[in-house]
């Protein structure tokens, strides 16, 4: 099976063994080709993983990986330069270094077309007026986006009449959203900001005017870790919502400018899911051992979809847990899992001293 086909077939569909199957099949490909065409990737392989480009990976879980972070020191690049067709940002907070991913056009275009697979399970074919939480001036520079200027491009292809509430100053222009919603009155629509900026600017500002989002769709990702500190949650983030506008159709989800494509979309229950050609592995922190279902860790996540850049087995920060597969609630297929948090310095401290072994 080649890969377009494979990612056609309808997401959160497939069980396991035979996802694990067709990861194992484009997942080894994937090692040979970065392999061959990536030294920081071949030295990994080989220094801490014993792997070489005729090593056969059975099971995803002994694929080698590479730490998130190290998009942040190195630019990592299996394509030719004059095939680079365009480089992601994360956005980073201040004084951080962000990462830089490299995208040829065949990846790219493959990143656009899984996450119309991905969201067309929830949203439908029809495009949809959509109001964007955000500032036109995100998209300014196109050929360096950030994490927040990926995301709105690639969900703006599902909308029409597109409509950004924010200034140039980040400041809520409310004359520009309740002219939106009056035109769109009861209509179906689709909202799209991140976490935080949706509560700050959607929630707080504009909720005590009298607006009913019951026929809209809201689509939000990032920015946790304020709203934490403020002691909202993701269950009264929707609750607040359901409250303040009658918006029920509330999707989070969970993805990373390092890995272009994999978006693991909140299911019904509450809990993100992974669609067909990605997945995720729950990794101790200490010894890098895989961990049950129901025991949290470090998340390690797959894809399918990385060709231009080593980032298709990458181990992220943050904690997880894995809560079950193929049997959730929602009906849909594959493993499902809630995010805990940020990674304790410890942690992340024993996984730099393993990696730094790579450098040697």
């Amino acid at each position: 099976m080649e890969l377009p086909e494979y990612i056609n077939i309808p997401q959160f569909s497939i069980k396991e063994p035979e996802k694990r199957k067709h990861l194992s099949h484009f997942l080894n490909s994937l090692h040979v080709h970065h392999f061959k065409n990536n030294k920081e990737y071949t030295k990994v392989s080989r220094q801490i993983f014993n792997k070489d480009e005729k090593s056969f990976i059975d099971r995803i879980e002994d694929l080698p990986f590479l730490p998130v972070s190290i998009f942040k020191n190195h630019y990592l690049s299996s394509v030719a330069e004059n095939d680079v067709f365009k480089i992601l940002t994360s956005s980073g907070t201040t004084g951080t270094v962000p990462s830089k991913v490299v995208l040829d056009k065949e990846t790219a275009q493959l990143q656009t077309l899984t996450l119309s697979k991905i969201l067309t399970t929830v949203l439908g074919n029809e495009r949809l007026p959509m109001l964007i939480v955000d500032s036109q001036s995100v998209l300014k520079d196109r050929a360096t986006f950030s994490a927040r200027g990926a995301g709105i491009l690639g969900i703006s292809i599902f909308g029409k009449n597109h409509q950004y509430i924010l200034d140039d100053n980040y400041e809520l222009n409310e004359e520009l959203l309740l002219g939106f919603l009056e035109k769109f009155n009861g209509k179906k629509m689709l909202i799209f900001g991140f976490t935080f900026m949706v509560w700050q600017y959607l929630y707080e500002k504009a909720g005590k005017k009298n607006i009913d989002l019951s026929n809209a769709i809201l689509i939000h990702s990032g920015g946790w870790k304020k709203l934490q500190e403020m002691a909202v949650d993701n269950q009264t983030f929707r609750q607040k919502l359901l409250e303040r506008f009658g918006l029920k159709q509330i999707y989070n989800f969970y993805g990373m400018i390092e890995q272009v494509g994999s978006v693991f979309l909140e299911n019904s229950e509450g809990y993100l899911h992974c669609p067909n050609f990605s997945d995720i592995i729950i990794r101790n922190p200490y010894d890098f051992s895989v961990q049950p279902h129901g025991k949290e860790g470090l998340i390690q996540v797959v894809s399918v979809l990385p060709k231009s850049y080593p980032g298709h087995s990458l181990l992220t920060e943050d904690i997880g847990i894995c809560m079950g597969e193929d049997d959730s609630k929602s009906g849909w297929k594959g493993k499902y899992f809630k995010i805990i948090g940020r990674a304790k310095k410890a942690e992340l401290r024993g996984c730099s001293d393993t990696f730094a072994q790579s450098k040697q």
